[in-house]
């Protein structure tokens, strides 16, 4: 039995996977995210533990068998965040996560004190990076800054909280700026340019590397034994490892609160100008590239909420009782956020065009769905501009329940989407593989394979022939409207 386990933005999900791959049991506990001022989004550490635990004790209360039996426990989670200790490993300061937008002149101080930074990190400096907000905290809280000792990723204080050690993987510290992504090392350059050094650092691992063992307490109180926690990977990379896409032009399309489109690379190809982000894979040797929508699944709950309806689901069931041979009147920015590719504005706003005394709840959600996917298809552009060759599109995330959404994106994007089984626990899934993968001493390809084929969602051709002018309205309208941003 191996255990994975997912710190997201919106919950904490754990899962325990058997030696076969099947999924034997499942839990998940909610988190809030704080926005005290425009541009801000921050979570309480502490509640990430608490979560995490809240999830294991429900396994706990149904299948503590289960969890007595666990070889090793797999990690992943929200990359970005910032979570800052000082000597005693005490949060100095509520962690500030990756949809934050405070630090967009901390960018650019950013590549103004290390010219190179875009040829060492292999990314662009944006808001949502970890450097960046250091450099805030530096100039806005320097007392805070004084205090700092260790800068750990989210999943990565779970980790510490779980085995006492200060690690983390190459693929989610791709995302801080500080790593050298085509050596897969620290970079003093990057650090010194946040006035920092690798001591406030952890250290590195592979994503199946075995960082510690889980502290006798800890062990104790989940019902399990003292058993590896393996580094894991950042949540894309990890939902990447559940649904086997490891292997050069594989992609997938994540539809949780934001919106990833993956491609895996076996070599380091980076196009930082197109807002483009290359990163280490969890898999030793690998690498990928992704476009990101800040706002993906989020927008479908903000959207509920707005128009009245009590779940995402009902709204949906709504839409799909819309005349889809017709384009939708009205268009939907998903902006919500800010935006990465190919934008980089955090700046960037939601917006709904096209409203008249016809527009009901249903038009709204619909706008909502089809803004994603253009949002989606923005991405797709910029990741084919840098010359990245996809073959094949997998769906996982949240998102990937609906069909009537995957059909929109299948449209929009004119490929086929492929759903197979684990896409719904996605990065957890993916923790619990590479848990199995670094106990076991086993091949990658041998594990992270494609979950059973469920079904494809083909290109509507009609909807696809009106999406393509859609489209042209939709990038049209950022074009017009971003000035006033």
């Amino acid at each position: 039995m191996f255990l994975g386990i997912d710190l997201g933005t919106s919950g904490v999900k754990v899962i325990i996977l058997d030696n076969q791959d099947t999924l034997l049991a499942q839990a998940s506990s909610a988190l809030s995210v704080s926005r005290p001022f425009p541009l801000w989004s921050e979570q309480n550490p502490q509640d990430w533990w608490q979560a995490t635990c809240d999830a294991i004790d429900d396994i706990k209360s149904q299948h503590p068998e289960l969890l007595a039996q666990v070889q090793g426990i797999g990690l992943s989670g929200q990359m970005h965040g910032a979570t800052l200790l000082d000597s005693q490993n005490k949060v100095i300061r509520p962690a500030i996560l990756w949809n934050d937008g405070r630090s967009a002149p901390q960018c650019k101080t950013l590549e103004q004190n290390e010219p190179n930074s875009r040829n060492i990190t292999g990314n662009i400096a944006m808001p949502g990076f970890t450097a960046p907000k250091l450099l805030w905290v530096k100039e806005h809280e320097p007392d805070n800054f004084n205090r700092v000792a260790k800068v750990l990723l989210p999943k990565d204080y779970l980790r510490l909280l779980m085995t006492g050690d200060c690690a983390s993987d190459m693929s989610d510290s791709a995302g801080t700026l500080w790593l050298d992504v085509k050596n897969r090392c620290w970079s003093s350059a990057m650090l010194a340019a946040t006035s920092l050094t690798e001591s406030h650092m952890p250290a590195l691992y592979e994503g199946t590397d075995i960082t510690g063992q889980l502290l006798p307490n800890i062990a104790q109180r989940w019902g399990m034994q003292s058993v590896p926690v393996v580094a894991g990977g950042g949540d894309n990379a990890a939902g990447a490892a559940g649904i086997g896409v490891i292997n050069p032009r594989q992609a997938f399309l994540s539809l949780g609160t934001s919106g990833v489109y993956f491609v895996a690379n076996e070599s380091y190809l980076p196009n930082p100008d197109n807002a483009v982000h290359t990163f280490c894979h969890c898999i030793n040797d690998t690498w990928h590239q992704m476009s990101v929508v800040l706002s993906a699944a989020s927008c479908l709950s903000w959207v509920t909420k707005l128009v009245g309806f009590d779940t995402e689901a009902n709204l949906i069931a709504a839409v799909e009782k819309l005349d889809f041979s017709q384009p939708c009147e009205v268009l939907f920015l998903p902006y919500l956020t800010g935006e990465r590719t190919p934008h980089n504005n955090p700046d960037a706003k939601g917006v709904f065009f096209g409203l008249d005394h016809n527009t009901d709840a249903a038009t709204l959600g619909r706008a909502v769905l089809e803004g994603v996917a253009f949002a989606f298809a923005d991405g797709q552009q910029a990741l084919l501009d840098a010359g990245t060759v996809i073959d094949q599109v997998s769906v996982i995330g949240g998102g990937a329940k609906s069909p009537l959404w995957g059909k929109i994106l299948a449209s929009v994007l004119n490929r086929p989407l492929d759903y197979c089984e684990g896409g719904e626990v996605g990065p957890a899934y993916g923790a619990a593989r590479l848990a199995r993968i670094g106990v076991n001493k086993l091949h990658p390809n041998a594990v992270c394979i494609a979950g059973t084929h469920k079904f494809s969602i083909e290109v509507d051709t009609q909807m696809h022939r009106y999406y393509q002018q859609q489209y042209k309205k939709f990038t049209a309208l950022y074009q017009a409207l971003k000035s006033q941003f």
